[in-house]
C-alpha cells in the first residue's frame, strides 16, 4: 500500500484490518488525519470524530469558509465558476462556500467498509479557521508553515511551576557564539548583564542554576565565579555529567530545563524534561526543543528564559526548599 499511486483509502482499509487482527473487534469511528496540515488542532479531530459518534453524519471533514470568485478558463475567455460574473455583489454579501482543507475525515467504519471512500451517506463539515488551512506539499509550503507558526501557534514556555532546576550551556548560549583574540593569543568573549540579571533572580528564587560546558577556556569558570554559580566545564560527554549532577543533587531530569545552542547540547536535551534552544541555534536544535527563545544566545536569552520562570518583573516568590541550592563551585572534567 505503500506505492506512489495508493489511494488513502487502502491505506486506511488495512489500518482496519490491521487494528482488528490485533484487538478482535472492529472501530466504530475511522480518522484519516494528514500529517500536512501543521496548524489542526486536537479540538477539530475531536469534533470531526464527534459528528460520528452523534449519529449527526455517516462521514465529516474539516472545512473552511471562503468568499472568494472562482474563474474557470476556456477557449472563450474566462467564465465565472461559483458566480454570474454580469452580477458582481460584495464578497462580505456571498453566502460563505467551503474549502476542503485535507486535514481529518471522519467516516463511520461500517459504512466506509461498504462504500470504500470517505465520503457517503451524510456529510457534516467542520468549520476550521481559514488562517490556519495549510497543506504541505512542497519546501516551499514548508517554509510559510515555519514562518507562520510562531503567529498562528502561542509558544509553550514552562512556569516556575514546571522546573526544579536550570542548566545553561555557555557558548552561544551566553554568548553569540564568537571568540576575539588579543595578538597574544588570548581569548575573550561577550557577555549579556541581562542574563546576569536573570540568573541573580532565579538563584533568588531558590533554583539551582549549572553551567554546563564543553570549553576549557577559563572564562567560563571565571563567568560562573562572577554569577556565584556552580560550573562543569572541559565536559566530553555534557548528557553523563548532567545526569551525575541530578542525582547528586536529588533532582529528577524530567524537572531540568536545560539551555543550548548546538549539536553537542542534542544528548542533554533527550535528558531533560525542558530542552530550550535559543533563536540563534543551529537548526537540529531548534527542531529538537520544546521551547525555542526569541532572544538569541548572547543577547538576553537566559533573561529571557528566567522570564518564563519568574514573570517579567523576576519577582516570582522563593519556593520553600531554596535553601538546597547548591553553592558556587568549578569542575573541571580531567
Amino acid at each position: 500500500i505503500a506505492g506512489d499511486t495508493a489511494t488513502s483509502e487502502a491505506a486506511v482499509l488495512h489500518a482496519m484490518d490491521a487494528f482488528e487482527a490485533t484487538h478482535g473487534r472492529a472501530a466504530d469511528v475511522v480518522l484519516l488525519v494528514q500529517c500536512t496540515s501543521p496548524f489542526l488542532t486536537s479540538a477539530e479531530v475531536a469534533e470531526t470524530a464527534d459528528r460520528i459518534l452523534a449519529g449527526a453524519a455517516d462521514t465529516a471533514f474539516t472545512a473552511a469558509p471562503s468568499h472568494g470568485f472562482l474563474w474557470r478558463g476556456t477557449t472563450e475567455g474566462a467564465e465565472g465558476v461559483n458566480h454570474d460574473k454580469a452580477h458582481r455583489p460584495r464578497r462580505q454579501d456571498r453566502e460563505p462556500e467551503y474549502l476542503e482543507t485535507g486535514a481529518v475525515y471522519a467516516m463511520a467504519a461500517p459504512g466506509f467498509r461498504t462504500h470504500r471512500h470517505r465520503f457517503f451517506g451524510r456529510t457534516a463539515l467542520v468549520v476550521t479557521d481559514p488562517a490556519r488551512v495549510l497543506e504541505i506539499d512542497d519546501p516551499h509550503d514548508l517554509a510559510r508553515a515555519k514562518a507562520l507558526a510562531p503567529l498562528l501557534d502561542a509558544p509553550v514556555t514552562p512556569g516556575f511551576a514546571d522546573v526544579d532546576a536550570v542548566v545553561l550551556d555557555f557558548d552561544g548560549t551566553q554568548t553569540d557564539d564568537r571568540v576575539h583574540l588579543d595578538a597574544e593569543g588570548r581569548e575573550f568573549v561577550s557577555a549579556h548583564r541581562g542574563d546576569g540579571l536573570g540568573i541573580a533572580a532565579l538563584r533568588r528564587a531558590g533554583l539551582p542554576v549549572l553551567i554546563l560546558s564543553t570549553e576549557q577556556n577559563a572564562v567560563v569558570a571565571a563567568r560562573a565565579r562572577k554569577l556565584r554559580i556552580p560550573v562543569l566545564h572541559g565536559i566530553d560527554r555534557k548528557d553523563r555529567a548532567l545526569k551525575e549532577w541530578c542525582e547528586a543533587e536529588g533532582i529528577d531530569p524530567q524537572r531540568v530545563l536545560y539551555a543550548g545552542n548546538d549539536v553537542n547540547d542534542l544528548p542533554c536535551f533527550h535528558l531533560v524534561g525542558w530542552p530550550v534552544a535559543v533563536s540563534s541555534a543551529h537548526d537540529s536544535v531548534r527542531a529538537a526543543a520544546r521551547a525555542v527563545t526569541v532572544t538569541p544566545g548572547g543577547a538576553g536569552a537566559v533573561r529571557e528564559i528566567a522570564a518564563w520562570l519568574l514573570g517579567p518583573e523576576l519577582d516570582t516568590p522563593v519556593r520553600a526548599d531554596a535553601a538546597r541550592t547548591t553553592p558556587a563551585r568549578t569542575t573541571t572534567e580531567p
